[in-house]
């Protein structure tokens, strides 16, 4: 696996987009991955409630995360699926994301990472696939 002991603002100051879209991370472990998003006006649709690609990039970078802390070493990842069910519109407070294994293989990689707002109400559920990649030798000068 992956060095587990890299703190999550280190881990997250590698995604620079979820940095600036201000996703936070809380907890990151090989078994979960925590992480949350602040409601704020600059992040929303009409109405003032929370766009949708707001909440994909939160549970896109907690799922990145978990899947890099369950790569063999010197492997990689990327991204092949993603499937978000929304349920309900956040117009306050902060959502919180959790993201859990479905399957860790040698190379897939399935992790489904649940959202909540701040009355634990399910706020989306995003089911994303993985492939595990690795490294490529040199092909030439």
């Amino acid at each position: 696996m992956s060095d587990q002991s890299v703190a999550p603002a280190e881990l997250l100051a590698q995604m620079p987009f979820a940095v600036a879209s201000g996703v936070e991370l809380s907890e990151a472990r090989p078994e979960v991955v925590r992480g949350s998003l602040g409601w704020s006006a600059e992040r929303c649709t009409a109405g003032g409630i929370l766009h949708g690609a707001a909440l994909m990039t939160l549970t896109d970078t907690v799922g990145a995360v978990f899947g890099y802390l369950n790569l063999p070493e010197g492997a990689g990842t990327a991204t092949i699926e993603s499937k978000t069910n929304f349920f309900r519109g956040v117009s306050g407070g902060t959502v919180h994301a959790e993201a859990k294994p479905l399957h860790v293989g040698r190379t897939l990689i399935v992790v489904q990472t649940d959202v909540w707002d701040d009355r634990g109400c399910r706020v989306v559920q995003t089911t994303q696939t993985q492939a595990v990649t690795t490294p490529r030798p040199p092909t030439g000068p």
